[in-house]
């Protein structure tokens, strides 16, 4: 049975990106978006690439980026994970990966529109369902009702964020049926700093998590 598995979005220092990595995430998240607290230039993000272990996928997260860019900036920094967290189309989809990357694509509905659009993104390698609201993308550390993405679960795995910490964790995965978990906000110290001891509890957490049969793996 695949354990629930870890990503820790939104790093911008290369030790604690790896002392995440270290601690046993599975996925560690580079924001390429200059409004976000947590955006990291390209000097930045590779050094933080540089310090992330082998076997812990790096993940590029971008907004509405022109699809030149986002192969352009990836390839530069040296990742093969792509996040998508704005209004990109299927055919964004498929150029990125026609040009070798895995693709994540966030949805931001429930219930039976969860369904349809998942299908309409049937491309993507893996979904995020983060439904909260805030003034950016992203979960913005806002809670919501996560039994509401628990459709998707019977018809393919993804992955959950949005308002997730250490007190809440285990009813989310409960609730969900979530294959995999995405964090920032909730294990930091300040904006894009973290703490190194709520992320292992949030890793602890996960692994003790008891997942359903038809749980996947979401990070290769």
């Amino acid at each position: 049975m695949s354990s629930i598995q870890v990503k820790i979005c939104g790093l911008t220092v290369p030790e604690e990106a790896k002392a995440c990595a270290e601690a046993g995430a599975n996925a560690i998240g580079l924001i390429f978006y200059p409004p976000s607290p947590r955006f990291v230039n390209l000097e930045q993000a590779s050094l933080v690439r540089q310090a992330i272990p082998d076997g812990v996928t790096t993940v590029g997260v971008f907004v509405d980026l022109p699809v030149e860019n986002i192969i352009l900036t990836a390839r530069e920094v040296g990742f093969h994970t792509i996040q998508l967290h704005g209004n990109e189309t299927s055919r964004t989809i498929w150029i990125l990966k026609n040009a070798g990357f895995r693709v994540i694509k966030v949805l931001r509905s429930v219930g039976e529109h969860l369904l349809f659009e998942s299908a309409e993104y049937a491309l993507a390698d893996a979904i995020l369902v983060e439904a909260s609201k805030g003034e950016l993308p992203g979960g913005n550390g806002a809670s919501w009702n996560w039994s509401e993405a628990q459709k998707l679960s019977t018809v393919r795995p993804f992955i959950l964020a949005g308002g997730l910490n250490t007190s809440n964790i285990t009813d989310a995965l409960q609730q969900s049926g979530a294959s995999a978990i995405d964090l920032s906000s909730g294990v930091e110290v300040s904006p894009g700093r973290k703490n190194i001891h709520s992320v292992q509890t949030i890793l602890k957490a996960a692994h003790d998590f008891v997942p359903a049969p038809s749980t996947g793996v979401i990070f290769p």
